[in-house]
């Protein structure tokens, strides 16, 4: 019996040249780009705003939540884009509830109403601008650009329009999300205390 070890699975997938098979990847002009996982506080932040998003979609009956998932986003220039929210919405208006999703697509083919993205440390500002303009433009109507270190979110309600809601702040859910609202307190830890 052969045992491998973690290094050496790790190993596998990069000594052959190719990104491990669970490795995250987005598909950008026509190229799988890999993309690092988001960090252990960004996710556990997606989800529980996963968590809210699907109580109340549930309850409202408006649609739901789903965490690191790929779409397809049919953009003019590359019609075959594949992103990865952090955290997307769809509603029952996009994809009614009793319609089933294709099981063996890697991609989900809708564009989802909300677009949330976690900012992880590696993650860089012009790749996080460059994947909010590319939702506006391939019709997702709000985009949620959450910073857990510096405990805000950056609302945008489309590609020039931005609020900043603080920690002190209520998180809603505006036209997309009816009567969605979500205090920062509870979607935080606790401030640590000084050391």
């Amino acid at each position: 019996m052969s045992i491998a070890t973690l290094p050496d699975i790790l190993q596998l997938g990069e000594a052959e040249g190719t990104p491990a098979a669970d490795s995250l990847y987005e598909i950008i002009d026509g190229q799988r780009v890999e993309i690092p996982p988001m960090s252990a506080y960004a996710a556990k932040i997606a989800t529980r705003l996963a968590t809210r998003l699907n109580v109340h979609g549930e309850r409202e009956k408006l649609g739901e939540a789903i965490v690191e998932s790929l779409f397809r986003l049919p953009l003019t220039r590359d019609i075959s884009r594949n992103r990865r929210p952090d955290v997307a919405f769809v509603t029952f208006a996009r994809w009614p509830a009793d319609r089933a999703q294709p099981t063996s697509e890697n991609a989900w083919d809708v564009v989802p109403d909300l677009a949330i993205e976690v900012v992880s440390p590696h993650d860089l500002a012009d790749d996080l601008l460059e994947k909010t303009l590319e939702y506006f433009q391939a019709g997702v109507s709000l985009v949620w650009v959450v910073y857990p270190r510096y405990r805000r979110i950056h609302v945008f309600e489309g590609p020039a329009s931005i609020r900043v809601i603080l920690d002190s702040d209520v998180l809603d859910g505006g036209e997309v999300l009816p009567g969605f609202s979500l205090p920062m307190s509870q979607l935080f830890d606790p401030v640590p205390p000084p050391s």
